[in-house]
Parts: structure tokens; sequence; C-alpha cells
């Protein structure tokens, strides 16, 4: 479905990233593989036969860096899709003023930075496709996740006004909103909040991130996956400006 396709993937070194990465190998695509943890980044490109770039996100110049590394290398850049992400568990009051910086630069901004370096490729071939990684939190709130979800409030707008200014370039935007998704992210908040709240990390899945889904179990990388490769063929041509939830239904209640 994707032979040729030059796709450009964050977070691609684990997790949902990693799951996306290996998706798009199976389908042929020119693959670019990009996180900060080169050591697994080598490990991982050379199974799937990818090229990586080492870059921190956070950083504005590793942004316009990795794009013109992908388009030098594999001749342009056809799918973007952002994913790389971190998380803080904490009160407002207690919340790191520099942690705040770094979450916003790497989850809102650079999705930003990657959309405007990546879209003159898309709109001199009349195609592309950009897929926003996004959160249940990108919908609803919860408690001590204040960058967090500020972040992910902010990746829906961005995602919206892209899509509206892609369409007409022939470049579709779109949202994938998970819940709780079996990765190390993920393990690192159930231990995170089991801290903050005082109580076990089985209770954490059960009575936090389980309570307001209909069903009741933590989402795996490939339940995303499928999803993605829809939103970048051309069955999904006309969606775009639309937000996705994998959620159990927790957003329904």
């Amino acid at each position: 479905m994707f032979t040729d396709k030059v796709v450009f993937v964050t977070g691609a070194a684990s997790g949902i990233g990693l799951a996306l990465a290996e998706m798009f190998a199976a389908e042929n695509a020119k693959l670019m593989m990009v996180d900060i943890n080169e050591e697994k980044l080598k490990e991982h490109s050379e199974r799937l036969g990818a090229s990586y770039v080492k870059a921190d996100l956070s950083k504005r110049a590793d942004n316009k860096a990795a794009v013109d590394y992908t388009v030098e290398q594999l001749g342009g850049l056809d799918i973007l899709i952002n994913v790389a992400g971190v998380q803080t568990v904490s009160p407002i009051e207690d919340f790191p003023e520099d942690r705040w910086d770094f979450i916003i630069d790497l989850m809102l901004t650079s999705p930003f930075l990657l959309t405007k370096y990546a879209w003159p490729h898309m709109k001199a071939k009349g195609w592309g496709r950009i897929v926003n990684l996004n959160s249940v939190h990108g919908l609803v709130a919860s408690e001590f996740k204040s960058a967090y979800v500020s972040a992910k409030h902010g990746l829906t707008g961005l995602t919206k006004v892209a899509g509206l200014e892609g369409g007409p370039q022939g470049i579709t935007v779109n949202g994938v909103h998970p819940s709780y998704v079996k990765t190390p992210l993920v393990d690192g908040q159930i231990a995170d909040q089991a801290k903050t709240h005082g109580i076990s990390e089985e209770e954490v899945v059960s009575q936090i991130m389980l309570q307001k889904a209909a069903i009741k179990r933590l989402l795996n990388p490939s339940d995303v996956a499928g999803l993605v490769k829809f939103l970048c063929s051309d069955d999904a041509s006309s969606i775009t400006a639309s937000q996705f939830s994998i959620d159990g239904g927790w957003v329904a209640g």
C-alpha cells in the first residue's frame, strides 16, 4: 500500500512509534525512524531495513535537521507521524517549570515545526498524510497532568487548523486519541500515579486508567497501527481535520 512512500515516524525507538514503524516497513515504505535513543533506533532500523536519524525534538534546530536529512536521503517526505512524547504526573503547585517547557516543546511545538517543514514537499506532489498521535487527554482532562493535557489539547487545535489548510493541497491531517496503551511511557505513569495517589500499581490500572472506560483493558500498540494505516491510505482521502478516539468508550461517558 505504501511502496515508495517516504514515511517519517517520531518516537520510533519504542512503544506506539515502533509499532507504526514496523507496520510501515511491512508495507514497503521508505521509512525514516526518528528518536533520541540512538542505540534502540539503530537496533530496530537495522531489523526493519529502515533509515534513522537521532534527534532531540524538544530543540527547534533538530526538527528541521531531521526533515532535511530525510529529504536528502530518501528523496522527499510523504507521510508524517508525530508520536514522540513524555509524561510527568504532579500537582500544578509542584510542577517543575522547566519540565513544562520541555513537554510543550516536544509534544506541541515539534509537531508544528515538523508539519511546517514537511508541508512544501507534500504540497509539491499534491499528496500528503499527517497523523498526530494524540491522546484521550487531547479531548478530556485528568488531574496532575497539566503540561501533558495542555500539549495534547493544543495538538488537537493544530490538527484541525492544518487539516483545513491542507485539504486544497491534497494533504490530510488527522488526530488519533488512544486511551492508555501498554508502552514504556505508560509503565512509568503507573509507577508515578501510584506514588502520587498512595495506592498500588494494580489499583492505578483498575481505579484510574480503566475506571472511565467501558472496555476494561489497556490498549496494545498494534491497536493504534491499524487506524493510522487507514488514515494514511487513499481510502481516507476525504477525511481531514478529524479526531478519532480509541478509548474503550471513555469519552462517551
